[in-house]
């Protein structure tokens, strides 16, 4: 088995590729180090009048830059968008439906859960105190200065709800094996979890096109990581349990990404994607042999050197690891000193370690 990249030049911003029948591939840019996220427009048609339209699969990020390519390339296209589907609630997603639902009038679909949790998101905490933040990060290991530059920096930071335009007060629920019709096919709806609460997939059997969004990407693995909002979570078991459903769908099918190249090769990807995962835990168990923190743990998971807002992903993705183990009953987890989380090799799994 192997992936394969369609050969297909990726689209400038404001512009697009036709990637299969019906569905064009639009890019818009991010201010990020990953530069980019992937949009598709599949045909469809428009409710009211029956003319052909697009149903768009995310929105790109909810800043100005971003409504000026949306715009000159509507005005392009000269057609309307007749279904607004977000793959799940980060801003690169849901950051520009709410200016094009009102644009269009057209519904809004997602899964319950990610619309919610993108409303709550974008409204902020609304003056709710902040200590959990806090004890988040001196859980995971991060010094007292950067505990204390990070609640400075909260006190002025609007949050992600400066780059997610108004999230509309409607939505159309999108729920696991619901089809929907999208011009003339059905679309099968495969929730993924573990990046996010309930991330919507896309599969359509008779042309067998799978759009993955950020559950399955080429190249690159997507942030699975656990948060102060839920810092128990289990983020990586509920991935991990997610990823292999993928390999009931056909071998050969094309998969469009929200990040990277269209590929073909979905079933090597999905055993990459898992075997990732797999020597992580097993590296950080050998590593919590003597006892680690989560912030000690990084160099194990990221050779390179993290800058701040790499950070901020990198020990929620430490964590996400940690507690896989610690809820499966591998490591143990205290509190030093110092408040910090201190995760070990539970004894049964040393002393296997040492007779081997």
């Amino acid at each position: 088995m192997t992936i394969d990249f369609i050969d297909v030049q990726a689209p400038e911003p404001g512009e697009w590729q036709q990637v299969s029948p019906g569905i064009l591939w639009l890019r818009m840019p991010l201010p990020f180090e990953l530069d980019h996220i992937n949009l598709y427009l599949l045909e469809d048609n428009d409710r009211a009048t029956g003319k052909k339209g697009y149903a768009l699969i995310d929105t790109g990020i909810g800043v100005n830059k971003t409504q000026d390519l949306w715009d000159s390339l509507l005005s392009k296209l000269d057609v309307p968008l007749t279904k607004i589907i977000v793959t799940h609630m980060h801003p690169d997603h849901i950051g520009m439906a709410g200016y094009l639902v009102d644009k269009f009038r057209a519904p809004l679909y997602m899964s319950h859960s990610e619309y919610f949790v993108g409303r709550a998101m974008s409204a902020g905490s609304r003056g709710a105190s902040d200590w959990q933040d806090d004890e988040y990060l001196v859980r995971c290991g991060m010094s007292p200065e950067y505990v204390a530059s990070a609640s400075e920096k909260r006190k002025t930071n609007k949050g992600v709800g400066q780059v997610i335009r108004p999230i509309p007060v409607h939505h159309e629920r999108l729920q696991e094996g619901d089809e929907l019709t999208i011009g003339e096919h059905q679309w099968r709806v495969m929730i993924g979890r573990g990046h996010s609460p309930e991330h919507v997939c896309l599969f359509n059997p008779a042309t067998k096109v799978l759009i993955s969004g950020d559950h399955v990407l080429p190249i690159i693995t997507p942030n699975i990581g656990v948060y102060s909002t839920e810092p128990n979570a289990n983020a990586l078991k509920m991935y991990l349990d997610t990823l292999p459903q993928f390999k009931t769908l056909p071998s050969d099918a094309l998969v469009l990404p929200s990040h990277k190249q269209p590929f073909i090769g979905l079933h090597k990807r999905v055993d990459e994607l898992i075997e990732h995962h797999y020597e992580h835990l097993a590296n950080l168990k050998a590593f919590c042999a003597q006892g680690k923190t989560i912030k000690e743990c990084l160099p194990v998971l990221f050779k390179r050197e993290l800058n701040e807002h790499n950070m901020f992903f990198a020990i929620a993705e430490a964590l996400a690891h940690l507690n896989y183990l610690y809820f499966d009953n591998q490591v143990s987890r205290d509190t030093n000193q110092d408040g910090h989380y201190v995760f070990t090799l539970m004894e049964n799994d040393l002393a296997d370690r040492a007779k081997g």
